[in-house]
Formats: C-alpha cells, structure tokens, sequence
C-alpha cells in the first residue's frame, strides 16, 4: 500500500474494528458474542452494514454463514475472512481481525480499479468457537457436510436451550441446515488472516506468518454419577462423590499430557446440584486434547479416561465418555501456500512458516478447497483472553500484505480463464 491507502486503511480499520469490538464488550475488558444471540445478531448486522458502506452486496447461506460480495456470486471466487463469534469472556482480535481486514482489503482493491474479473468475497462463519454448544467450526462443516447437524440439534447450552431453539431464534431452519455443495463451489481459494496465538513472532522480530498446519484436536465430555447426600451427615466412608474423580481427572490431564508432550484441558464444568453444604451428585466434564499426531492425542485421551475410570472405580462413580468433536492434522495446500510465499516475497516479507495447535474454519476447508492462512504478529501472545492484542501497525501491515495476495491469486485465477 502506497501511504495515502494506508493512512486511508488506518482510518477505517480504527472506526470498524472499534465497532465490532464494543459487541459483547465487558467492564474488564474481555469479549463474549457466543452463537445465536443478542450479541451474534448485533455483529451479524454490523458484517452487513459495513459491507454495504464498503459497496459490498451481503448475503446469509442455508447454514448462517455471512458473505460479502465483490462481484458476481460465481465458482472459483477468491474468498477471505474469518468469523465474529468468541469464546465466552474472549479477546477482541481472534475472528473479528480477520472479518475485518477482509472487508478492507477487498474494499481496497475494488478502490484501485485494478480487480480481475475473478470475484472476490469475505465470509463471517458461523459458530466457529463452539463456545455455546461445544460446536466448533459449525458454520464451515455444516457447508462443507463433515458435520451432522441433525444429530446435535438436541444439545442444551448451560441455560437449558437447544441448538435447535437457539437457531430457530436466529431465523435458521434447523432442517434446512447442511451440506451446500453450490456455496463450496463459489470458493476458489480460502485464505484467512488471523492473530497469532503465540509468541513466535515476536521472538523472531516479524510481522507475518504464513501457516503449515493444524494440529489434531477434539473435544470429549464426561459424565460422572455419584450420589447427591448431606455434607455435614454423611461419613466419608460411605460417599459416592464424583468431584474425587473430577479431581482425578484434573491431575491426569496435566501428568499426562506432560509425558505425551500434547496439550490437554479440562476448563469447563457442570455439577450438580451445586451447593455448598451438599455432595455432588453429577459432574460433567469436557476435555480438550491437542496433539502433533492423531496417534497421540487419542493415546493422551485413552490414559487419561483411564485414570479417571480407576478413581471412578474405587469410590463407587460411575463415568460415561462421549467424543464431541474432532479433527485430526490439517496440511494446508502446499502448492497454495507456495504461491502466497512468492507474492508475499515480492512486498520484502519473509516466509515465517507456523504451524497452530488452534482450530479454524480454514482447517475445516482445507480437503475441499485451497487454503492458506496468514498470522498477524500477537503483543502478548494471549488468546482467549483480554489480553489478547495486535498493535495496530501490525494490523494495518496484515491488511496490505493480504490485499496483495488476494490480487495476485485473483489475477492467477483470471489468467487460467483466458488461457482456456
């Protein structure tokens, strides 16, 4: 970008970024626009409103994905963005950085007067946190079909509503969402610029990261059943508590994870009934395991379960184990991620390669479509978090690095065209 662009970029990112920011925004500064809410209904107003004030033409898909069009909606279109929703008490950058600076760059692009007939659009995927009802990448899969939407519309967020109330409310038909191959088509190429979330960047002294891969992940929930009984009258000896487990649980996550070298997490919990002066009768747990292998994560998983089954077994617990999600490693496009190299190489912009332990819609895409992703150097290497932050310097140099690759495939892609 040329300094008047990128003044005129500053500008805009400040004023779009800030509003999308104060949705969900709390006193202490954390993030939380959980799927199908008041929240996500605000953000998805603000994606179509800027869109338009950007000469964008919004549009929503059977699944609540949102779209913003630069030309005609056709197959092939190069495509960006990320997605609007967070965990709960989540940071400002991770998803809306992406929505955002798609929206810029593509308005850029189409202020130059230099865009390819090959279209361009920026997508906001729905749900992909996962944050309400442990749904992550829901928007992405539902397209894509790798996720069975009937199968989950029963699950209850922790205030008793289903998936299938909470999209109901959210204008969705439930039993229209699913595979769209037609919307899969329009997608040429996927490339998703995102905050890092982690501090590889930094120690490095780069701006820009371009991705490897992701690394396998999922999500498994534990039921444990004890009995629920009096805790000033009920002797140890004869208790069926379910939070020793729980604690069994804990400990093995961490020892073992530990001696695997993965990642594992228990961070969310149900108990019941959840009183100070009572046993608990039932906890749930969810556990969120990351590996360099699917071999490993499963085998973290298996140890762990194990643990917890022994402490079940010895304090009369018992303990149900459903898997809720996985995915296992993504490579993106190696011939994409060459490409993108290149373009950036001609902007002086070095090819740091960075493999992520976090999930994205575009590890979702990546066996259907070419995907690349961009990370945009992180200030803390916090995520999930308030203290999850990218200057804005770094933010504005994301912004032009990814416009000039969004050009540069779109004129590759055009060039294919004339050449037949």
């Amino acid at each position: 970008m040329n300094a008047v662009e990128s003044q005129y970029a500053r500008e805009l990112f400040a004023e779009l970024f800030n509003e999308i920011s104060a949705i969900g925004l709390d006193s202490a500064g954390a993030t939380t626009r959980l799927a199908w809410t008041e929240q996500a209904a605000a953000a998805a107003c603000w994606f179509d409103n800027s869109a338009r004030r950007l000469g964008l033409a919004p549009e929503v898909d059977r699944n609540g994905n949102r779209w913003a069009w630069s030309g005609d909606p056709v197959a092939g279109a190069i495509v960006t963005g990320s997605h609007l929703d967070s965990v709960r008490e989540g940071g400002r950058f991770d998803g809306a950085l992406g929505v955002v600076s798609g929206l810029i760059a593509v308005h850029l692009l189409a202020q130059r007067g230099e865009q390819s007939e090959t279209p361009m659009a920026v997508v906001s995927f729905a749900d992909e946190e996962g944050g309400r009802f442990d749904t992550p990448t829901f928007g992405s899969r539902a397209m894509l079909g790798s996720l069975d939407v009937q199968a989950i519309l029963e699950r209850r967020d922790r205030d008793g509503v289903t998936l299938r109330g909470a999209l109901a409310g959210a204008g969705l038909q439930p039993s229209g969402l699913g595979p769209d191959p037609e919307r899969l088509q329009q997608i040429g190429a996927f490339v998703e610029l995102h905050i890092e979330q982690d501090t590889l960047l930094r120690e490095r002294d780069r701006r820009l990261a371009l991705g490897t891969k992701i690394l396998p992940h999922g999500r498994w929930r534990i039921d444990l059943r004890g009995e629920a009984n009096h805790a000033g009258t009920t002797p140890l000896a004869v208790r069926r508590d379910p939070m020793l487990t729980l604690a069994a649980a804990v400990s093995a996550a961490r020892r073992v994870a530990a001696e695997e070298q993965t990642l594992a997490t228990i961070g969310k919990l149900e108990l019941s009934p959840n009183a100070t002066n009572a046993i608990a009768g039932r906890v749930s747990l969810w556990l969120d395991v990351r590996g360099e292998s699917d071999e490993l994560v499963e085998q973290t998983v298996a140890r762990i379960l194990a643990a917890a089954q022994a402490d079940a077994d010895a304090n009369g617990v018992e303990l149900e184990c459903a898997r809720e999600s996985f995915v296992g490693a993504v490579h993106f496009s190696s011939q994409l991620r060459e490409r993108v190299a290149a373009i950036l190489a001609t902007q002086g912009i070095e090819d740091v390669p960075m493999a992520t332990g976090a999930g994205h819609d575009s590890g979702a895409l990546a066996n259907a479509v070419p995907t690349a992703m961009l990370f945009v150097r992180s200030a803390t290497g916090a995520s999930h978090s308030a203290r999850e932050l990218a200057s804005v310097e770094d933010c504005i140099f994301g912004i032009g690095a990814l416009a000039e690759v969004l050009a540069a495939l779109a004129n590759d892609t055009a060039k294919v065209d004339d050449d037949g």
